[in-house]
């Protein structure tokens, strides 16, 4: 199955992550839109013009930022934050994430 991942243009720099393999878990809050993702699907990524495929490899589902980020580590969700508490800043940003992660969690797509 193949799905399709947005990028706002402020996220630019996470989606060129994602493209140069820099970043090989992407996270969304675990709605509707995305709880079909799984393992061997095609993961379509769009930022404006630009748009490039990988295959989710592994899709795990976490209760909690804190949950997630015991799991991979900051890092490995996000290069440039510096902290678990950045990292939770930094969803809280994305509209609605904070009831979104509250009541369905994460879910983590690991790539290949």
């Amino acid at each position: 199955m193949k799905h399709v991942l947005r990028f706002r243009a402020i996220n630019k720099d996470i989606w060129l992550a994602i493209k140069a393999g820099r970043k090989k878990i992407e996270t969304r809050a675990a709605t509707v839109k995305y709880e079909n993702i799984q393992a061997g699907d095609k993961i379509e990524f769009v930022c404006g013009k630009g748009r490039f495929s990988k295959t989710a490899k592994r899709v795990v589902v976490y209760k909690s930022i804190a949950a997630i980020v015991r799991a991979y580590g900051f890092k490995a969700i996000n290069p440039k934050v510096d902290s678990a508490k950045e990292l939770r800043e930094l969803y809280y940003t994305f509209p609605g994430y904070r009831d979104k992660i509250k009541k369905k969690g994460l879910i983590a797509i690991e790539l290949k």
